[in-house]
């Protein structure tokens, strides 16, 4: 925005060539000091990107940045991945404090309104220097601190998507008065089934027909909610926030273990019904942030109460030796988790010395009649140490050090029904009463040097994760991606060790980048598939194995003048297992490579209305791991338009997104559903409505 009206003002001054000089150093000097922050490769992005790329969920808008992916089932939720690792090996941090749902649960979103979201920052490769456990693989670091600075201002959205026919509004409202301010948002979102490219669709040896190309039970909607009140003065500032997610969903009747047609609900009977199976989620947060600053020191506290609420419903049906149970709660999950973080900051000549101390509680109880985790307690204490040396402006040195203890206690679980053992009616534990303690000394270090038009940077470190509990103590059937999981109480701490670079050369007419890295686990925890089957679904265990992956993500961007620019981007990625029972072969799940062609037409020099055509190309994948099955590769044809209007004292921003435009039928080697035969959804048009007041 300040070099939009930078722009502005020099065009009444001296002409359109300084000006779009001036504009391209502003915007340039800014990515420049946002790069060399850090030596890890690192991208972020504000409110402008996140509205003028909406494309449903927060994970689909950030698509379009390399290496970062969206790992969706379901038309309304979506996981972020980062190189190929996601869930538990990649920390989200919102306003300075990890989130802390569910994260085991791959089928549900991240429970964060994104519509409250003023900028997104994507670090990529391990984190747990500065994160702790969790961040192995990246860290999405997510900011709603915007301040007012009216008396009273606001913005109204209105969105909506085709494939699913989803409404929604988000409305945010906020004001200061003095050092005082406040801010508060609110969204609702509703959708219908999504809509898939075939017919029918084979799911083991049934063929199940789809009416109207759509999939039975995956409407849903999203109510968001949240508070901010604080104080900002010269060098102190504190704020409290609350805010509230609920989310409610349908599972794909046909592939949650009953057959639509032994079922008494009419599935068909509208698009909108949430019908048995489905779940819900609620997510309630409370964080504060307080600090204080010299000219030579900071300091920061965040504490924050999380609490987690989960249920998953479905018609109650006898399964193996379980008699049918009573009512449909299959599943509850209800979490707590407390955090608290201290962190110091102190500028001393060329070194830039951050220290912080953080602690981390978690309580999780289970209910229900289906057993997938047990419950678990669990704590964490970490504290690290971090220097910048900045040798000559250009030239600027950085290394730190991280110990971490943790520890988890699981609970022992055993069966509400009786199984037969050697003839003997028995209660059968699926999970034993188990204590693990671990500890780790984790260590980063980089370079960052820029010279000229060329940006250089270079990163390597050590990294950990703690095992979590349904990695140690699962025992059950996962219906929603279609499998049995079997946990494994003797699984290490995972670590990991990471070479990444980052190597950028800018013009006025070229951009470009390359972020090769390496990475090498000595005990990679992943879920093995086997060729056994566990109450009629595929087995799968927990193991660990040495892993090597490496690959890299690069982008070319040329402006050919101030209307038109094209830009390609690709990534690739190799994963082979050194050790284990799937000795030589790849990961599941892989990520196959991917490129990126699209070009960009402005309407005017400042950037305020665009329209751009885009060809996201997918190779096949036959790296897999047995009994998997290999994906054949596909294209896509996507549009994004966008344009800002002044209205008086108000701005009004439309942005339009359509993915798929030709409707082609194609599978996602990383999606769950290509295991039931379902393709990736059709022809999907987002629209939205921004009114700024």
């Amino acid at each position: 925005m300040t070099s939009i009206l930078a722009a502005a003002l020099l065009s009444c001054a001296v002409g359109d060539t300084i000006v779009k000089l001036d504009e391209v150093t502003v915007s340039g000097r800014r990515h420049r000091d946002f790069q060399m922050r850090s030596s890890q490769t690192a991208v972020q992005v504000g409110h402008d990107y996140l509205s003028q790329h909406f494309s449903g969920s927060l994970m689909q808008t950030l698509e379009g940045i390399p290496g970062v992916k969206a790992m969706s089932i379901g038309s309304g939720q979506s996981k972020p991945t980062i190189r190929g690792l996601g869930f538990n090996r990649l920390a989200v941090s919102e306003d300075g404090i990890k989130h802390e749902g569910q994260q085991w649960g791959d089928d549900h979103g991240l429970e964060i309104d994104q519509f409250a979201i003023d900028r997104a920052e994507v670090i990529k490769g391990p984190a747990a220097l500065l994160y702790g456990s969790d961040a192995i693989g990246g860290v999405l670091s997510l900011h709603t601190n915007h301040l007012p600075t009216k008396p009273l201002e606001g913005a109204v959205q209105l969105f909506g998507r085709s494939n699913n026919e989803q409404v929604g509004m988000s409305a945010l409202v906020g004001g200061r008065s003095g050092k005082f301010f406040f801010r508060a948002n609110a969204t609702l979102i509703d959708y219908a089934d999504y809509h898939v490219p075939t017919d029918s669709i084979q799911y083991y040896s049934y063929w199940i027909k789809l009416k109207d190309q759509r999939l039975r039970n995956t409407a849903g909607l999203e109510r968001d909610g949240s508070l901010m009140l604080g104080y900002a003065g010269y060098n102190f500032h504190t704020d409290v926030r609350v805010s509230d997610s609920y989310s409610k969903s349908g599972f794909f009747a046909n592939a949650h273990g009953l057959e639509v047609r032994l079922s008494g609900i009419d599935y068909d009977h509208s698009r909108r019904d949430i019908d048995l199976p489905h779940q819900w989620v609620n997510h309630l947060k409370v964080l504060s942030h307080t600090t204080w600053q010299s000219e030579a020191v900071n300091l920061d506290l965040h504490l924050a109460y999380q609490n987690n609420l989960r249920e998953e419903r479905s018609e109650p049906i006898s399964h193996g030796y379980m008699p049918q149970p009573d009512g449909s709660l299959e599943r509850r999950f209800n979490k707590d988790t407390y955090t608290a973080t201290f962190s110091l900051r102190r500028e001393l000549g060329s070194h830039a010395l951050q220290g912080s101390v953080n602690g981390e509680l978690q309580h999780n109880r289970r209910d229900g009649w289906g057993f997938i985790i047990p419950d678990f307690d669990a704590g964490t204490v970490g504290a690290y140490v971090f220097d910048r040396f900045t040798l000559r402006e250009h030239l600027i040195l950085n290394a730190g050090v991280r110990y971490d203890f943790a520890q988890t206690h699981i609970r022992s679980y055993h069966d509400w029904y009786e199984t037969p053992v050697d003839g003997v009616p028995t209660y059968l534990q699926r999970s034993a009463d188990m204590r693990h303690h671990f500890n780790s000394l984790t260590w980063s270090a980089g370079v960052n040097y820029a010279t000229g038009q060329w940006l250089m940077k270079a990163n390597v470190g050590k990294s950990f994760r703690v095992p979590i509990p349904k990695e140690l103590g699962a025992d059950g059937i996962n219906y929603h991606i279609f499998r049995y999981e079997r946990g494994n109480a003797s699984l290490d701490p995972e670590e990991s060790y990471q070479l990444d670079a980052t190597l950028s050369w800018t013009s006025d007419k070229l951009e470009m980048q390359v972020e090769p890295y390496l990475n090498y686990f000595p005990n990679y925890i992943y879920l093995n598939p086997t060729a056994q089957y566990v109450e009629g679904l595929q087995l799968y265990h927990y193991t660990q194995a040495r892993v090597l992956r490496y690959g890299l993500e690069a982008e070319l961007t040329w402006h050919i003048d101030r209307h038109w620019q094209v830009n390609t981007q690709g990534e690739y990625l190799y994963a082979r297992q050194k050790s284990g029972e799937k000795k030589g072969y790849t990961l599941p799940f892989s990520t196959p490579w991917s490129v990126d062609v699209g070009g960009r037409y402005s309407f005017d020099r400042l950037g305020q209305g665009f329209v751009g055509l885009n060809a996201h190309i997918v190779g096949s994948q036959h790296e897999i791991v047995p009994p998997e099955k290999p994906t054949d590769g596909y294209w896509t044809l996507n549009l994004s338009a966008g344009k800002y209007f002044q209205l008086g004292d108000m701005t009004l921003n439309v942005a339009i997104h359509a993915d798929n435009l030709l409707n082609r039928r194609y599978y996602d080697h990383t999606s769950y559903y290509r295991l039931i035969d379902v393709p990736e959804p059709g022809r999907n048009v987002s629209v939205k409505v921004e009114l700024e007041l």
